[in-house]
């Protein structure tokens, strides 16, 4: 049998309950007392919780509560451990090889009909994702790693502009993917205050001998989330916003992460929002642009006069481009 055959073997030998030797194992597989060491090593390195018990009655046994634990699962959780990985491994998890090697070991111990199953439910899902660059992944594993042992890093950081980089400490308390992009969120020692940077722009991490508490009810999602939108102490004003439109364009807007947050009420072909001024000057005008006259801003004119300027400036660009194109080919 192959070392994993004997890993396997060992485990359910184990998982009976009964304290046994090496030898005794040795003895019920027929293999060397060596390699059952070499395969309960590699169990415990894996998680297995085994114990070796030393003495005249000694020999292995399973800690706690794990014997009885379910080993196997059923073809409905197989079908969506597999499907979890395909969301994971499309979005740039950083542990994306440890979860295809899972994903092996569980295609590994199943037979024919149910590897059958996973197959085929696996080949039935995917996911439309920007690409993630591999560069990426060590940064997210070190910021995930410091989040856990919750050590400060020493963080490269650039605001976009080629050449423009600051570093400054960061508590790292967690990591986020939100639309495509992964954040992390966390302390800033340089401005003291949570901040969320995102990761494509980090330059480079070091590891620091600092050490931090991260806030027990602290949440990154809320925390990247409450950044883009106004708190209850924000002391910007905000503007109510009505829009027109199909049924089916309303729906959209409200599932909008911005949008929703900020509904107000709801009626027959018609929106109510309460939005900040910097969303409305900034990428709100943006965002409804591509839905053209399938809606209508029935308040505030700034928000018409905003989408107003962008068009104008957008047709004025383009019949330059026409022009240059007209005259280049004249």
């Amino acid at each position: 049998m192959s070392k994993a055959d004997n890993m396997l073997s060992i485990l359910w030998m184990l998982r009976s309950g009964k304290k046994m030797t090496a030898q005794q194992i040795a003895d019920e597989l027929e293999i060397h007392v060596r390699t059952v060491y070499r395969c309960i090593d590699s169990l415990c390195a894996s998680g297995a919780p085994i114990i070796a018990d030393s003495g005249p009655n000694g020999g292995f046994r399973i800690h706690g509560q794990f014997a009885e634990s379910p080993l196997m699962f059923d073809a409905e959780e197989q079908k969506a451990l597999v499907h979890a990985s395909i969301f994971a491994k499309e979005s740039g998890y950083p542990y994306t090889d440890a979860l295809e090697r899972a994903i092996g070991k569980l295609k590994r111990y199943t037979n024919e009909e149910q590897l059958s199953h996973i197959e085929r439910h696996g080949s039935g899902v995917s996911v439309l994702q920007p690409p993630v660059h591999d560069g990426l992944r060590p940064l997210l594993q070190t910021l995930e790693s410091a989040a856990a042992h919750r050590q400060t890093l020493t963080m490269t950081y650039s605001k976009g502009r080629e050449g423009d980089s600051m570093t400054r400490n960061f508590d790292s308390y967690g990591i986020i993917h939100w639309k495509g992009h992964w954040y992390a969120a966390g302390f800033c020692h340089l401005r003291h205050e949570i901040r969320n940077f995102r990761v494509d722009r980090i330059m480079g991490l070091e590891q620091t001998e600092l050490v931090f508490e991260r806030p027990a009810d602290f949440s990154a999602k809320e925390a990247l989330l409450g950044s883009l939108l106004p708190g209850p102490d924000s002391h910007e004003p905000l503007i109510d916003v009505v829009i027109q439109g199909h049924e089916h364009v309303l729906n959209e807007l409200c599932q909008h992460w911005l949008f929703g947050h900020t509904l107000v009420k709801r009626q027959d072909g018609e929106v109510h929002f309460r939005l900040d001024t910097s969303s409305l000057t900034s990428y709100v005008p943006y965002f409804l642009l591509p839905y053209g006259k399938a809606l209508t801003i029935q308040e505030p004119a700034s928000l018409v006069l905003k989408l107003t300027e962008i068009t104008t400036s957008m047709g004025l660009h383009y019949e330059h481009m026409l022009s240059h194109m007209t005259n280049k080919k004249g």
